[in-house]
């Protein structure tokens, strides 16, 4: 039976693989990003499978918009992806402004929280599954990503928050690891200068020796958890990598 998905942040990178792995087996994708173009041209491809929701993530009305378009296109909602997310300001904590950082945790933080809680009611029905793309950056320090760092802490206590309180819905932050997306290429052509020297040679180096991971590596192994999601997992914070998730590695 075909299952239906949003998924957000679904324009490029980790997000377009999922929701091409998702439509590939055939299931049903509801895919916002900012980029009305990039869904369209998801649409096209997968016309009876995709319907699209364009806009600013920060915007809270669109988590609403996009559980009530699940239901009524496809009658049903199995897993939501919150995959979006900005790393400005990319600046030292003495540098920044605080409105710099509230823009960052409207968009990588208060709007998961919207996306979690309007899809509840029909991800109880389901018994589905709620997927946060988290980052290494959660639990260890990286120069000058401050904000973004704490927003993905918090997005993780909320993975353990959703666990605790909504039992029949799995809950799961995911490391994706250091993934060849927009990100990465602005960190290295924007905001090189602004972190350490070891910081920066480190993401650089990874670049160049050609080490940056497949959007579809974390990608695949995302998609097929929220399609059967791994119940022992509910409210951790997890490496794509770590032996729990090698069934959808090698599936």
């Amino acid at each position: 039976m075909a299952k239906t998905i949003i998924v957000t942040g679904a324009s490029r990178g980790i997000g377009l693989a999922i929701a091409e792995y998702l439509l590939q087996k055939s299931h049903n994708v509801v895919a916002l990003a900012r980029s009305r173009d990039a869904l369209e041209k998801l649409q096209e491809k997968y016309p009876q499978h995709v319907r699209i929701v364009a806009g600013d993530l920060g915007d809270l009305s669109l988590a609403q918009q996009a559980v009530d378009l699940a239901a009524k296109e496809f009658g049903r909602l199995d897993g939501l992806i919150v995959n979006h997310g900005m790393i400005e300001p990319v600046a030292k904590i003495r540098d920044c402004k605080p409105e710099d950082w509230k823009r960052t945790f409207d968009v990588n933080l208060i709007s998961a929280v919207a996306f979690a809680k309007s899809a509840l009611p029909l991800l109880n029905e389901s018994k589905g599954c709620i997927l946060f793309t988290s980052s290494g950056a959660a639990v260890g320090a990286v120069s000058t990503w401050s904000a973004y760092g704490a927003t993905k802490a918090a997005m993780n206590h909320l993975a353990g928050q959703l666990a605790c309180e909504e039992p029949d819905v799995t809950t799961i932050s995911v490391r994706p690891g250091v993934v060849d997306t927009e990100m990465q290429r602005e960190l290295r052509d924007v905001h090189s200068a602004k972190m350490t020297d070891k910081d920066n040679s480190k993401f650089l180096g990874l670049h160049q020796e050609g080490k940056l991971l497949k959007p579809s590596d974390p990608g695949d192994v995302m998609a097929k958890m929220v399609l059967d999601p791994p119940r022992e997992l509910n409210g951790k914070f997890i490496n794509w990598e770590s032996p729990e998730l090698a069934i959808y590695r090698e599936s």
